[in-house]
């Protein structure tokens, strides 16, 4: 990529000749992409008080949260297709715009039904933000310096995540301005406005490109649809049951659109999701163990909660505490990885990741009723380090794979999959663990009973069972990743020679 650096066109003339300015591209980019991790796990802090404030169902307050999620997941393929067409810089500045607005309107919510819309429109800014970001980083960074630049991104995003729900009650507690819990979107604005000058100024001018493509409207429409409709399947799946006609009807409803998308991607001349990119092999197995690397993360962070204060007996506290060392070592370890990928090359890296991750979490399974915590330390803090290793090099090895007129296209694709990785985490990690535990209590002859009423040590045997379940899938599924991030070594030329020629 060391080419693209040379024709990036900078706002001004006097830019060109200072190189450095690209640091201030990276800083720029960094502030979306921190505002939207941040928006990710900040507003969960304030999900107990919003249930409270407008007198509604927990069922309804969870679509505060729900509603940023799907918005962000479904639509990123969507934003990065009209990065490539309209222009990058051009799409993250008008996320900045969109997110503010947004942030804006969440605070001022009057009902839950203003804050939900005001979420979609705050996660469609974020998502401009998030699928353009990693491929502005590569438009303008050398490939001696693109491991290091996504690398401090992804610090940058694992220090937001994780700070979200510190921050959001501070916020709360401190109620400023008498705004309660309205700060913690109010404090977006003018961080947004900042934001929307630098990039404004800051971010590199956008290439016309020399071909008139025409927008895949139908592919968008139904790729979203599809994925909206099994997202909603998995995730009421546990609350309603899997015969319920509402969940046979989005799955019919999923198989239907998605039939239809694979159709009209493979006739349209300019599709939504270039299926062409799949060839580079890069792309494809970053992809992959990308989806697979979030869905064991937020996977962990979803059920560890559960056994540190239900099983283990830890206060919640102390479970908070326990799990902080997992994006704390990853953003330690994020920058030096992407760093030592410039160098070494990220299947290495990658690869190594993974397989530090493989034995985190094969040593998870032995944790018992009572875990020794300083065991419990070295497993998170190593599951950090091996995703901290992981990520910033993979996401380098499959930004680095593509044509940079596919960048964007690539971006938002790679972000679908992680956020997809993370919605899929959290729902079949459930799934396991409460479809295990049902047929554990039924061998003890507890049949279709509400599980109150089990006897307490049942309940917790059963959810160990299905624990050790989930447990040894995350353990196959890092290892598998890193399998397939040892045999993409030399592939990336040879892959982007085919994609160009064709």
């Amino acid at each position: 990529m060391e080419e693209n650096t040379q024709k990036v066109k900078w706002p001004h003339p006097f830019f060109s000749t200072h190189p450095q300015w690209r640091w201030f591209i990276l800083t720029t980019v960094l502030i979306g992409a921190s505002m939207s991790a941040l928006d990710v796990s900040i507003e969960n802090i304030a999900l107990p008080t919003l249930e409270k404030y407008y007198h509604i169902s927990l069922h309804l307050d969870e679509w505060v949260a729900m509603a940023y999620m799907l918005t962000l997941t479904i639509f990123l393929p969507f934003f990065g297709r009209l990065a490539d067409m309209f222009g990058r810089s051009r799409m993250y500045n008008l996320g900045f715009v969109i997110f503010t607005i947004g942030s804006a309107l969440c605070g001022f919510a009057p009902n839950i039904e203003f804050m939900i819309v005001s979420r979609i429109i705050q996660a469609v800014g974020g998502g401009l933000l998030q699928a353009n970001s990693v491929a502005i980083i590569t438009q303008c960074f050398p490939s001696k310096e693109l491991g290091k630049a996504i690398g401090i991104q992804g610090a940058v995003q694992a220090i937001a995540m994780s700070i979200g729900p510190f921050l959001g009650g501070l916020l709360i507690n401190l109620n400023l301005f008498g705004t309660k819990w309205r700060s913690i979107f109010y404090i977006n604005v003018p961080i947004g406005i900042i934001g929307t000058l630098a990039a404004l100024y800051i971010l590199p001018k956008d290439k016309r490109s020399k071909i008139r493509e025409k927008m895949d409207y139908i592919g968008s429409v139904t790729f979203a649809a599809a994925l909206l409709f099994l997202v909603l399947a998995l995730n009421e799946g546990r609350k309603l049951g899997w015969e319920s006609d509402t969940i046979v009807t989005y799955i019919i409803l999923f198989v239907i659109f998605f039939s239809v998308f694979i159709m009209t991607e493979l006739k349209f001349k300019y599709p939504m999701m270039d299926f062409k990119l799949y060839r580079i092999y890069d792309f494809s197995a970053g992809n992959i163990t990308g989806f697979f690397s979030y869905y064991v993360l937020f996977g962990i962070l979803f059920i560890m909660p559960f056994y540190l204060e239900n099983i283990a007996k830890f206060s919640a506290f102390t479970a908070g505490t326990l799990l902080t060392p997992i994006p704390i070592t990853m953003s330690i370890v994020a920058p030096i990885a992407g760093a030592l990928s410039d160098r070494y090359g990220p299947p290495i890296m990658t690869s190594i990741g993974m397989f530090i991750c493989s034995i985190a979490s094969f040593c998870m399974i032995f944790s018992g009723r009572q875990p020794d915590v300083a065991v419990l330390i070295i497993e998170f803090t190593a599951l950090g380090l091996g995703m901290g290793l992981f990520t910033p090099p993979n996401n380098s090895s499959v930004m680095g794979s593509v044509p940079e007129e596919r960048l964007g296209s690539a971006g938002g694709i790679l972000n679908m999959m992680r956020a997809s990785g993370r919605v899929f985490g959290i729902d079949i990690s459930g799934l396991i663990i409460t479809s295990i535990t049902a047929a554990y209590l039924t061998t003890k002859g507890y049949h279709h009973i509400n599980i109150n009423s089990v006897p307490h040590q049942l309940r917790e045997n059963g959810f160990i069972h299905g624990f050790i379940i989930v447990i040894i899938t995350y353990t196959v599924l890092n290892f598998v990743s890193a399998v397939l991030s040892i045999t993409k070594k030399g592939r990336i030329k040879m892959a982007k020679e085919h994609f160009l020629s064709e």
